[in-house]
């Protein structure tokens, strides 16, 4: 197949690693990849503070970048970011847009998938050839299981992976209080949040904690590198893109 790589604004500025490995991956397992030069933010931020009509132009610029047909497929390592494309997108459309944006929006939000969506379902396969010998726990993020109902695909994926120790999070349903702008304008929610999250976290004893957004993963991040206290996060495509033969460099260093 032929995929649109989307990058998103957090993979391109603090999180580049996990668009490298999503994209290797993918080229792994036999797609082409094709990178619009043009892509920008896809608008979630905006919506998600109550501002529709500013992010028309993101909206028209995602179509624009990603709705030429000879593309199969747009692949995102973000839940939250597909979850603005396929649902946040038509809303502002149908609202402050024109019939050739509706229209384009339309055709471009059916073919968009988060990562492991799009290996389960779209690929049809849960083992991708990976190699990761760690005790690994997984954070379900909330737009990927609230809005586009991924549900248990990333776990599947896991527990293919050749070596790892997948450990069940206790209440993992819960949101680790991120949220985006929600962080910052009610922070001490979020920071209460969080440190129930933290604490579930580290009970497992893992050594890595991984989700399907980098935002989460920040978030879970910042906490524990607070805390001096349990695992590192990485990234799910960072895990699936780890192979024997190139293996992660948390694997090397434990060697």
């Amino acid at each position: 197949m032929r995929i649109g790589l989307f990058a998103t604004c957090l993979g391109d500025t603090l999180f580049p690693d996990a668009v490298k490995a999503t994209a290797l991956l993918l080229s792994r397992l036999g797609h082409e990849l094709v990178f619009p030069p043009g892509q920008t933010c896809c608008g979630q931020m905006h919506v998600n503070t109550g501002y529709q009509r500013e992010p028309v132009p993101l909206v028209r610029n995602f179509v624009d970048q990603f709705g030429d047909r000879a593309i199969d497929a747009v692949v995102m390592p973000s839940g939250s970011c597909a979850g603005c494309v396929r649902h946040q997108h038509e809303i502002v459309a149908e609202r402050y847009g024109d019939p050739a944006l509706r229209a384009g929006v339309a055709a471009v939000k059916v073919k968009t998938y988060e990562l492991s969506e799009f290996l389960v379902d779209v690929v049809g396969t849960v083992d991708v050839g990976a190699y990761f010998p760690h005790r690994v726990t997984y954070h379900p993020t909330c737009h990927s299981l609230r809005m586009l109902h991924v549900g248990d695909k990333p776990l599947r994926l896991l527990r293919a992976v050749e070596g790892i120790d997948l450990v069940e999070l206790p209440e993992a349903d819960t949101c680790c209080g991120f949220g985006g702008t929600f962080a910052v304008k009610n922070a001490g929610t979020s920071s209460a949040m969080l440190a129930d999250k933290l604490r579930h976290v580290t009970s497992t004893g893992a050594a890595v904690c991984t989700a399907g957004d980098s935002s989460c993963l920040m978030h879970i991040g910042g906490g524990l590198s607070r805390i001096r206290s349990g695992p590192r996060t990485l990234h799910l495509a960072q895990i699936l893109a780890a192979t024997r033969t190139a293996p992660h460099p948390v694997t090397e260093a434990a060697r």
